[in-house]
């Protein structure tokens, strides 16, 4: 369990670590919104090279980024043999009702990509972004919405607490897998209907633990007087920077670059 980096911060000193993270975030955005754009070899080629950049620029070393796409393997294989079997199109291979399609193979390669990109590039926000400062950031960017009556506050507190759940449960899941083990309990033989009644052991003590350390969590809250966003000041406020201007500007630069590989088919 300890391959998921998702939501796990890296502390270094890079420049991305000192970027706003308003502007991560819209980053990660607009990253993820060119993986829907481009079409071609030529646009995820040059995709793929900005993410490469950014993990350089992030100094996390390469083999920690690549963990985050461990737990997505097996939806990954589903969806893209989903792709490969159900896409119409020119027949390559056929054997009953299964038949492999080109129009398959290409549709199957392309979301195998996306997820890659798409998984790696949120993985270098959190990685190179605290809890708090993503919870500022998003506070900050979607503070309009409070003209509509939406808790932005306390949905960004939300996100920012489930962020730092995730390394916590993880942890907590491999201790309890460790102590089951050693009390005897097979979690890698037997079918599949015995797999599943195995784990049982193992999610009933991580539920109960996830609800004592939230129930931990909501009391001290209420001890400290939390009484949500309004008139709450902040120690370190948010200012943009001359790096932030300068990341903007190529946020932008990527996103057309991205526009004309799209419009062009490349």
């Amino acid at each position: 369990m300890g391959e998921i980096t998702l939501g796990q911060y890296y502390p270094t000193n890079s420049i991305l670590h000192r970027l706003d993270p308003r502007v991560k975030f819209l980053g990660t955005l607009v990253y993820v919104v060119s993986l829907f754009l481009v079409r071609g070899p030529f646009g995820y080629a040059f995709c793929g090279a900005v993410l490469l950049v950014l993990i350089f620029l992030s100094k996390v070393p390469f083999l920690y980024v690549l963990r985050s796409l461990k737990p997505i393997l097996f939806i990954m294989i589903i969806t893209m043999a989903f792709n490969v079997f159900l896409t119409p199109g020119t027949i390559l291979w056929r054997w009953g009702f299964l038949k492999i399609t080109e129009e398959g193979i290409r549709m199957a390669v392309k979301m195998g990509i996306r997820l890659v990109f798409l998984v790696t590039g949120s993985s270098i926000m959190t990685l190179t972004t605290t809890p708090n400062s993503l919870t500022d950031g998003m506070e900050s960017l979607f503070g309009f919405l409070r003209i509509f009556h939406v808790p932005v506050h306390e949905i960004a507190m939300m996100m920012s607490i489930a962020l730092r759940f995730i390394p916590i449960l993880t942890e907590e899941t491999d201790k309890i897998r460790k102590a089951q083990i050693a009390r005897g309990a097979d979690f890698e033989t037997g079918g599949f209907i015995k797999r599943m009644r195995a784990m049982i052991p193992l999610l009933v003590p991580l539920f109960v633990s996830a609800f004592r350390r939230a129930n931990d969590l909501a009391m001290a809250m209420e001890a400290r007087c939390y009484h949500g966003g309004s008139g709450r000041t902040r120690m370190k406020p948010l200012r943009y920077e001359r790096r932030d201007v300068v990341a903007y500007a190529a946020m932008a630069a990527f996103l057309a670059i991205c526009i004309v590989f799209s419009v062009t088919g490349l």
